[in-house]
């Protein structure tokens, strides 16, 4: 690999999510269209999920790892000034075509959200909802995003929880995730599926803890989601809505840079 070139696993995540863009496009026109944000596989309300800071208006925003982009079009609808980045052109075409439907211009960047080419101190918050989160190495995309962010500025991520790792089987035919600890949590880190062609990454909380400081974070808030009564999901194949309601499927972690806000 040439020192231009990105890390293998970032490569083989732009081809992976360039082949699975066609089958989001429908997700993420559905998205761009509600009136209220909802987080997940489960699609909890933000009514009851209290992801997003309560004021949005004027803050710098970037989106890390942003896909069809429909969490940047809900900052931007509450008045952030909104960036998004994604791995993945085929995901940045369907973006770019909302965009346009909608009528709501921010800027779309592609590129790898372990090295974002944007100045230091940008931004007041930084999101990832199974983007960065999921497919990007967390040692260098933390320290990346506390790059971009200002003293006082807030990290929020939505990723899978520790829990729904360490009981989903291998593969998906097996079904979703169970009441038996399936494999150890001890060396968590890059996870390669055997019917997947994508590299994701998954740490145990003490981990996320260690990435989070040595990033110069606090961490804030560890949220648990816990879908409503009458949750539906298209994730078939992952959790079962008894199952998540006993335990967490996904988790929110919350952090704020180290250091005085700006003023």
């Amino acid at each position: 690999m040439n020192a231009n070139e990105p890390p293998e696993h970032v490569r083989r995540n732009r081809a992976y999510w360039d082949t699975l863009a066609p089958q989001f496009a429908v997700s993420g026109e559905r998205d761009w269209a509600a009136d209220e944000p909802v987080w997940g596989i489960w699609r909890i309300p933000e009514s009851a999920a209290h992801l997003l800071p309560d004021d949005l208006a004027g803050r710098d925003a970037i989106e890390l790892g942003c896909g069809t982009a429909y969490v940047s079009a809900w900052l931007a609808r509450r008045g952030a000034r909104v960036t998004g980045i994604d791995n993945s052109p085929a995901q940045l075409q369907t973006a770019r075509r909302l965009q346009r439907e909608h009528g709501l211009e921010f800027p779309l960047m592609l590129g790898n959200a372990e090295e974002v080419p944007l100045p230091d101190a940008g931004f007041d918050l930084a999101i990832s909802e199974y983007g960065a989160a999921l497919w990007a190495d967390p040692h260098r995309w933390i320290a990346e995003a506390s790059r971009l962010l200002r003293p006082g500025g807030e990290l929020i991520f939505l990723t899978n929880s520790l829990l729904w790792m360490l009981t989903v089987p291998e593969l998906e035919a097996e079904g979703p995730a169970g009441e038996r600890l399936l494999r150890p949590q001890f060396g968590m880190y890059r996870t390669e599926w055997a019917d997947s062609d994508g590299v994701e990454f998954h740490l145990a909380h003490g981990e996320w803890i260690q990435v989070l400081r040595a990033g110069g974070f606090e961490v804030t808030e560890l949220l648990e989601l816990r879908p409503p009564d009458g949750s539906t999901t298209s994730y078939t194949d992952l959790a079962t809505l008894e199952w998540s309601q006993q335990w967490p499927s996904e988790e929110v972690w919350k952090a704020r840079k180290r250091g005085a806000p700006r003023g």
